[in-house]
């Protein structure tokens, strides 16, 4: 944790009103904190030099100066200023990016800075640059991580890292597995932003830590602590797309109870079909989430807090005439889906000498949907439990661990039915998964850090999964870190949440083979350089990773146009790439953030022949970039924000003979957002969305005139024997757009 230190010396000057002031910024190790915002009296706004001074002219009496810079923790203090002072010295804290306290790398609360584990920290301020409703659209705004949409009617989606799938991201609440499975499909756009502290994201897998499914990455949403942050706020905001958002949080305090409500309403009503295919261009929304935190203050500051999350949300695309009396017949096409999820997270610290936390949570998902004329009903419940020691030894920083996951899914499907003879009876899936964790972090000095750690999980079908992992920090300097990273991970496959296609009524499931869990094993280097100079700051961020896949689960589009064929791959698949980050932070206040990353993703696999045969993975870019910049206008308490992501081509899953392209064109969103602060607590924005205006082809859904394939036989208007597929996706279907909103925080 840096402090920051103001030592304020006064020199008398001609004008008898004023002082001469020289405000100079440092750390605890006496480094010089250089280009650091700092704003006086809430007007003038100012910067410290390269070595860390700024001079300027105040006025005898009090003032108020606050600090904000590159991740640093923005804080307010009082000083006054007269003839006879001769120094004053504020001293704060502040929370650099690099020393930021992060848990999802370990387990265990540790600076950024000294973790071995990149870790990219996302903070509410970031994700306020270009404004989405959920996660599920802030994401797209981090290197190598992409929201994907997979169903051209019903939005569904999931969340790739480094060109891998949803399925193999990992999301957690609080560290808590809660949404996984089922509810990785629909479930990751009801978090709402006012609930979110900050955001933890690693790329690579975590499956030593957090088990199953964290094979790609690990996107893990921290939640506020009830007993900071503001007593009261609002965001609402309006779209010319008629989409409404509203986010509330409240916090107060009850003798030793801190509490945190949070709402979040999402309205969008207005069918739109810009494309002319008679089919709805956005899935339509209308969503309620509310989130309950409490919080014990106890002795020596152990842990106690419990936290409840309720989801509900109804969606509906398809054909532009459809209304709810056609849900589930054969008239009138449409996709509809309600939700129903709630949420219980805790965590308790024994009140015992040793650091002994005890974590739970429970999920329960139900969800009740329609397909054209296809009804799916599903049913699941996730229960976890794990206690964690942490201790401190020396050099040695021990976390140990029992953990245990249940799951219980239950549908409609032959996925969940088992047939004895000529008695077809219900059986649903329900599985615990124990499992036993131990690493160490040994931190040799400032420079040096080695984290060991294995997870030994017994599966009641595969048995014993081992994951080890090893993470190695070295910093020759204190603007030089280097991140060497080995492990691997292990998933065992969920067919609802591996591909949503397979339920939409367009294709048939066939499983070819007992799907055995699939493996990964990665490696990685990182590496992060700052740089100095007399205009300002630059940090570049540089990881290489490679990942290699055994058993991976094949789905196969193309040997049958009517199906989505399931089986583990006879090969390999490897994933390998860099992703490059740079930021750049002037003397004046211009901020740019730019970052691209290149994957080369493919997988071998072995013919009727005994031949590899190589193929790219679907709906996996070669080349993904983005870019935000900002300036503020501190005379007039204004911002300007730009951000733009931009995607190569993809490879996207066609028909036989189809006449569409079998590969997407590269394509970029564009975006602009206005920020004007009214006193200390509104602030009033406005912005546009996908300046530019770009839209996937009006033809992504094949044969949208016929949607319940009843003329898919004629042999004259249909001599190919297309079928109606609305797989054929790989961006938002939503064009250009404007946006209000107003944002207010009380104390």
């Amino acid at each position: 944790m840096r402090i920051v230190s103001f030592i304020i010396c006064l020199f008398p000057i001609i004008c008898f009103s004023q002082v001469r002031v020289n405000l100079v910024a440092h750390d605890q190790y006496g480094f010089s904190v250089p280009y650091a915002d700092l704003q006086l009296d809430d007007s003038i706004q100012i910067i410290t030099r390269e070595d860390g001074v700024v001079p300027v002219n105040l006025s005898l009496g009090n003032h108020v100066v606050r600090i904000e810079s590159i991740g640093f923790k923005q804080e307010t203090y009082e000083f006054t200023v007269s003839e006879k002072t001769k120094e004053q010295i504020i001293l704060f804290e502040t929370l650099d990016d690099l020393d930021e306290v992060v848990v999802s790398g370990t387990l265990a609360e540790i600076s950024k800075s000294k973790s071995p584990v990149a870790i990219t920290v996302l903070t509410p301020k970031f994700f306020s640059k270009n404004p989405e409703p959920s996660i599920y659209g802030m994401i797209d705004q981090v290197n190598g991580i992409r929201s994907q949409l997979n169903c051209n009617v019903c939005n569904t989606g999931d969340i790739h890292i480094n060109g891998m799938e949803g399925a193999y991201t990992m999301i957690t609440i609080d560290g808590m597995p809660i949404v996984g499975g089922l509810s990785t499909v629909y479930g990751l756009q009801g978090i709402p932003n006012s609930l979110i502290d900050r955001v933890e994201v690693i790329k690579g897998p975590a499956s030593t830590l957090y088990g199953s499914e964290a094979v790609g990455g690990l996107i893990n949403v921290i939640t506020k602590n009830p007993a900071k942050g503001n007593n009261l706020s609002v965001n609402a905001s309006y779209s010319t797309y008629r989409e409404g958002n509203l986010d509330l949080g409240y916090t107060t305090t009850l003798g030793k109870l801190s509490v945190l409500l949070g709402l979040n309403y999402f309205k969008y009503g207005n069918p739109v079909d810009l494309n002319g295919d008679n089919f709805t261009d956005v899935t339509l929304q209308d969503r309620i989430s509310v989130f309950n935190k409490w919080s014990l203050k106890r002795k020596y500051n152990r842990i106690a807090n419990i936290a409840f999350r309720y989801v509900y949300e109804d969606r509906w695309g398809g054909e532009m005439q459809w209304t709810p009396s056609f849900r589930g017949g054969d008239e009138i096409y449409g996709e509809s889906i309600w939700t129903n999820r709630c949420e219980l997270i805790g965590n308790y610290q024994l009140p015992v000498k040793e650091t002994i936390i005890y974590q739970a949570s429970a999920s329960k998902h139900y969800q009740n949907s329609v397909y054209g004329n296809i009804s799916y009903i599903a049913d699941q419940t996730i229960a976890f439990n794990q206690i964690k020691w942490i201790k401190e030894v020396g050099i040695n920083n021990i976390t140990a661990g029992m953990a245990h996951r249940f799951t219980y899914f239950d549908d409609n499907t032959v996925a969940t039915m088992q047939e004895n003879d000529t008695i077809v009876s219900n059986n649903p899936y329900r599985v615990g998964l124990p499992g036993l964790f131990l690493q160490d972090l040994l931190i040799f000095s400032e420079k040096s850090q080695l984290l060991l750690g294995a997870r030994l999980d017994l599966h009641p079908q595969h048995g014993n999964v081992f994951s080890p992992r090893a993470n190695f920090k070295l910093s020759p300097t204190e603007k030089f870190d280097l991140r060497f990273a080995l492990g691997n991970g292990f998933r065992v496959v969920n067919l609802f949440a591996e591909e949503h296609a397979a339920l939409t009524g367009a294709r048939e499931v066939i499983v070819k083979e007992r799907l055995a869990p699939e493996t990964s094993y990665n490696a990685s280097v990182n590496l992060t350089r700052r740089f100095y100079a007399s205009k300002g700051m630059f940090t570049i961020d540089a990881n290489l990773f490679y990942t290699y896949f055994d058993n991976k689960i094949n789905p196969d589009y193309e040997e049958n146009d009517n199906a989505i064929i399931y089986e583990n791959l006879d090969g390999y698949a490897i994933y390998r790439g860099m992703n490059l980050d740079t930021r750049f932070k002037f003397e004046f206040p211009l901020t740019i953030h730019a970052g691209m990353t290149f994957l080369d993703a493919f997988q071998m696999n072995r013919t009727t022949y005994g031949q590899l045969n190589k193929e790219t993975p679907m709906l996996t870019e070669k080349l993904s970039g983005t870019l935000s910049i900002g300036y503020n206008f501190s005379r007039i308490k204004g911002s300007v924000d730009y951000s733009a992501t931009g995607y190569g081509a993809m490879r996207l899953p066609v028909l036989e003979n189809d006449f569409r392209p079998p590969n997407s064109q590269p394509f970029a969103i564009h975006n602009i957002k206005f920020t004007k602060t009214i006193g200390q607590h509104i602030d009033l924005y406005l912005g546009v969305k996908n300046i530019f205006n770009f839209m996937p082809p009006s033809n992504s859904i094949m044969r949208s005139f016929d949607p319940f394939d009843q003329d898919v036989d004629d042999p004259v208007s249909n001599p190919n024997g297309y079928t109606f597929d609305p797989s054929y996706v790989y961006a938002p279907n939503q064009g250009v757009r404007g946006y209000f909103g107003i944002n207010v925080k009380l104390k």
